[in-house]
């Protein structure tokens, strides 16, 4: 659905056909066996599909008889820890059930993937893991032609949801940080509608609305390490008015300690900050960083069985959701463990 609740107009193979300048029968290929269009015709098609939102449907449907024993996996990209241990859990459970796997990163502009779009004719099912560069009007569409999961989104109509805890390890570990005194709070992250950080920021507002208190600053940025340090760069050329930063992931938050370090801010004396998602780094950075722990493999491997299963025939299951929990160190304020 779109975000005002309308459901945008399906566009027809016609329409992706005269925008691409080819015939129906050169769609229709590219779709079901595109190793058959030349590499070019087979972007042109892709990013006229891409513009119109056009999901292909006939040529799905027309497909299903036909198994290809291949997951697809759209994410927005491999770096970093979280998506990079997301996608070896889902590849180890496929494997395990003797399917292969087909990776599309997103599009980095665009509401969504014309790689994704080529999965259609590749895999059996297809997992969004996390925004994707798909918006849910067209995983939505996706879902009609093809057995559909989600993760670490917003639940799309047709389509299997699983994300793990975020809103109340959030919770816990903000009023973790009131515990020690800190009023001050800033939170490090993009919070997108039914995301992640979506949760976690929440969470930290429920904590602060539980004190009386109010957010101090929201640095609206990326969950990646460039980021952490603009932030870190923007802290330190004006007044600190904050004493704890939540950072939405331990990228941002590792950037941030980095930086803010080597600027003169003690940590935590000056200035407390958590993360998330438990890095190796985590560990051994000085002083160790205070985050919340989530089995981002499971995580993976949940999606894959999920997938597996729906492409079997079992029906569209209630969303499932793996727990969280806070690891505490240092840099909140906490003793360092032994």
């Amino acid at each position: 659905m779109t975000g005002n609740g309308d459901t945008l107009p399906a566009a027809t193979v016609y329409e992706v056909a005269e925008r691409a300048g080819v015939s129906i029968a050169t769609v229709s290929r590219t779709f079901s066996d595109s190793g058959k269009v030349a590499a070019r015709t087979r972007e042109a098609v892709l990013q006229a599909a891409q513009e119109l939102q056009y999901v292909p449907a006939a040529a799905a449907r027309a497909l299903a008889g036909r198994r290809t024993r291949a997951l697809g996996a759209v994410l927005p990209h491999i770096d970093g820890h979280y998506y990079s241990q997301l996608l070896v859990g889902f590849d180890i459970a496929a494997s395990e059930l003797g399917l292969s796997v087909v990776l599309a990163l997103a599009s980095p502009d665009g509401v969504h993937s014309p790689h994704a779009l080529d999965l259609l004719g590749r895999v059996d099912g297809i997992a969004f893991m996390a925004p994707s560069g798909a918006d849910d009007e067209f995983v939505a569409r996706v879902a009609g032609v093809r057995p559909t999961v989600t993760v670490a989104r917003g639940r799309v109509e047709g389509a299997d949801a699983v994300h793990a805890e975020n809103r109340a390890p959030a919770r816990e570990l903000t009023a973790h940080l009131l515990e020690h005194g800190r009023r001050r709070i800033g939170f490090v992250g993009r919070p997108e509608e039914g995301s992640d950080i979506a949760g976690r920021h929440r969470g930290c507002l429920d904590a602060l609305e539980d004190a009386g208190l109010s957010l101090v600053r929201l640095y609206e940025v990326d969950p990646v390490e460039d980021a952490g340090r603009e932030v870190a760069e923007r802290i330190l050329r004006e007044p600190i008015d904050l004493d704890a930063l939540v950072c939405g992931n331990d990228e941002l938050a590792l950037a941030v300690i980095s930086r803010l370090t080597a600027g003169g801010v003690r940590v935590p004396e000056d200035l407390a900050v958590t993360g998330w998602d438990d890095t190796v780094a985590a560990r051994y950075i000085t002083p160790g960083l205070t985050t919340v722990r989530q089995e981002i493999e499971q995580l993976g491997a949940l999606a894959a069985r999920r997938l597996a299963a729906r492409i079997d025939g079992s029906p569209a299951a209630d969303p499932v959701t793996i727990g969280s929990r806070a690891v505490l160190r240092a840099s909140c304020g906490c003793a360092e463990p032994a």
